[in-house]
């Protein structure tokens, strides 16, 4: 039975990547932070054939991460790990920065989080020969919004972060694959104000990502067309690059319950 620990599976993606993989032969062990949606989950993988573990966990708790990831590797060996919580925020639509409460938590979730994930089981992974270790970026990963810059920042360092573990551990048997999605449909998606150009299902985008992920690929970022934008972009002078991102690309975040001053 293969075993696959998947973090911020309470979120839009998270979900739909846990459906995608429940069914027989699959133990799940399934992390979020949102106990009830994490029970209804962890019943609807059930269903379809999985024997799911449910493990209430905040990835910015780097101690408790590890611990538990631990443990579960302890209890049926591990062998895909996709680090997969992310959050986000934006400067406001009059222009204030963000806030460091934000950007704090933004790293802490998105970069401090995901190395965490990843590293809490990537030397078993290594010693053992075998494995998949994912983590889900972002396209926006790839060049710095003046919108949203701890989310870009954040999102860019969990990018290079797996980028560099698959060099890694690339001899040893172990592949790594770094997911940067466009948009995709999911709670956090609809905060976002601004033109989401082909925004995707949250059922098919898991579905490109767990295949990517069981074929061993270093990459998979969708839809291609904005995906070949977001690398094109650094490429171009850096006035140029800005001026077309406030030009075409402006947007702001809606706040969500641990936005700073939200309450």
């Amino acid at each position: 039975m293969r075993h696959l620990l998947l973090t911020g599976a309470t979120g839009g993606i998270g979900q739909a990547l846990a459906l995608v993989y429940a069914g027989p032969g699959w133990r799940l062990t399934l992390c979020g932070r949102d106990t009830a949606r994490l029970v209804a989950l962890c019943g609807a993988c059930q269903a379809q054939g999985a024997v799911v573990t449910p493990l209430v966990l905040d990835v910015r708790d780097g101690e408790a991460v590890a611990r538990e990831l631990r443990a579960a590797d302890d209890a049926w060996p591990v062998d895909t790990v996709i680090a997969g919580a992310g959050v986000s925020a934006s400067v406001s639509p009059e222009g204030r920065g963000e806030n460091p409460v934000d950007v704090r938590r933004l790293f802490g979730v998105n970069a401090l989080g995901a190395a965490e994930t990843l590293s809490a089981l990537a030397e078993r992974l290594r010693l053992r020969g075998a494995g998949r270790l994912a983590v889900i970026s972002s396209l926006g990963g790839y060049h710095g919004s003046p919108f949203s810059p701890a989310y870009s920042a954040s999102k860019a360092a969990a990018r290079v972060y797996g980028e560099a573990l698959r060099g890694w551990l690339a001899p040893y048997g172990v592949t790594v694959t770094v997911v940067c999605p466009g948009f995709v449909d999911s709670p956090m998606s609809r905060r976002y104000r601004g033109n989401k150009p082909q925004l995707w299902d949250a059922r098919k985008a898991a579905v490109v990502i767990r295949d990517g992920i069981e074929k061993g690929r270093p990459r998979v970022d969708f839809p291609w067309s904005l995906a070949l934008g977001a690398r094109l972009l650094g490429l171009l002078p850096p006035r140029l690059a800005d001026a077309i991102q406030r030009r075409y690309f402006a947007f702001s975040v809606a706040p969500d319950a641990e936005t700073a001053g939200s309450g």
